[in-house]
């Protein structure tokens, strides 16, 4: 009978299920990336003509589908951990760039650019952008320090309020210097134009990504407080120093190259945090495959609801991300309750 009892209270093992969750999320990337590769406008670009040797087909494939396929996987990947940094360095499950004001700080450094350096070479304005970015960050992490209450709600509110103001601000002179087109050009979240040598940049995000792996057990640690980071000897600052590096790098190359992608960075850490936990460094690959299988799915949707065109990947990343976003809203609440 105590056997018995015993055996029913204990809780099943779950590494299995994890494990095979990483393995379906591996899978569905590969798949998604290969119908990516054969999916377009042009119909060029198929298993036949390739077998074939056709020129054509080989030039397209190279210059046009492999680039924006690995610019999708990249700028999932890359999304997805600047917001699981942004949620460790804030202590909430409901931050991202783009709840937080730094997308509308990176987009009003673009801004900038345009206006004062308008031939502004790629690399000397995503360095521009990465500044304001950086600005941005730490300006959210100083309102926040001053709020009374860190309910669960009031600090994304806090950040959305930023990010509002700041994007007033730059939709008000983008209009009185009749800049506004060009800048909702390169704000607007499409891979429409991506091709072979102007995606290159996203490597970079890809090396924020490997930094954050490397430094991901300080940010499990400061994820638990600045006093009790401080007591275990953790340089607290220099560690959210390297995060809002993290951040803002990673938000002005996807900025520069494809434009805004919403409530990406906030969904796909909170639901690999619901899987395998809040250990920043085992969720890190997670949180990345995930973020990179999400893109490139949404991508798949904008191109093929209107078939041969195709709508803007932001729309779709956005419909679908604040959906996500009142269920994991919703089903914290009822927690709490």
């Amino acid at each position: 009978m105590t056997t018995a009892a015993a055996t029913a209270s204990t809780p099943a093992p779950t590494r299995p299920r994890r494990a095979w969750v990483g393995v379906l999320i591996g899978v569905l990337l590969v798949l998604l990336a290969a119908v990516s590769l054969f999916v377009g406008a042009s119909s060029e670009v198929s298993v036949s003509a390739l077998r074939e040797g056709s020129a054509d087909a080989a030039f397209l494939l190279a210059a046009s589908r492999i680039p924006r396929t690995l610019a999708l996987v990249l700028v999932g990947a890359s999304l997805g951990i600047a917001g699981l940094i942004m949620q460790m360095l804030v202590r909430n499950r409901f931050v991202e760039p783009s709840t937080t004001g730094v997308t509308e700080f990176a987009t009003l450094g673009m801004l900038v650019a345009m206006v004062f350096w308008p031939g502004m070479a790629i690399p000397v304005r995503m360095a521009l952008v990465s500044a304001f970015a950086l600005c941005g960050t730490w300006v959210f992490l100083r309102i926040v320090r001053h709020v009374p209450v860190r309910s669960l709600v009031l600090v994304p509110l806090v950040g959305i309020m930023l990010g509002g103001v700041v994007g007033a601000v730059t939709t008000f002179f983008a209009y009185r210097l009749d800049l506004l087109q060009s800048l909702g050009q390169w704000s607007q979240g499409s891979f429409a134009s991506v091709m072979r040598g102007r995606y290159e940049f996203l490597f970079i995000a890809a090396a924020m990504v490997i930094v954050a792996w490397v430094t991901a057990d300080r940010f499990s640690v400061i994820g638990l407080g600045e006093e009790f980071s401080t007591n275990l000897g953790l340089n607290y600052r220099r560690v959210v120093a390297i995060g809002m590096v993290i951040v803002s790098v990673i938000t002005a190359c996807v900025l520069v190259t494809a434009g805004v992608l919403p409530f990406l960075g906030l969904v796909v850490p909170n639901i690999v945090s619901l899987i395998i936990g809040d250990n920043v460094r085992r969720s890190i690959p997670w949180v990345a495959g995930l973020g990179a299988v999400f893109v490139v799915a949404c991508d798949l949707i904008a191109r093929l609801v209107r078939f041969p065109y195709e709508i803007p990947l932001s729309v779709v990343v956005g419909v679908v991300g604040a959906g996500l976003f009142l269920w994991l809203l919703l089903r914290r609440r009822s927690r709490v309750h």
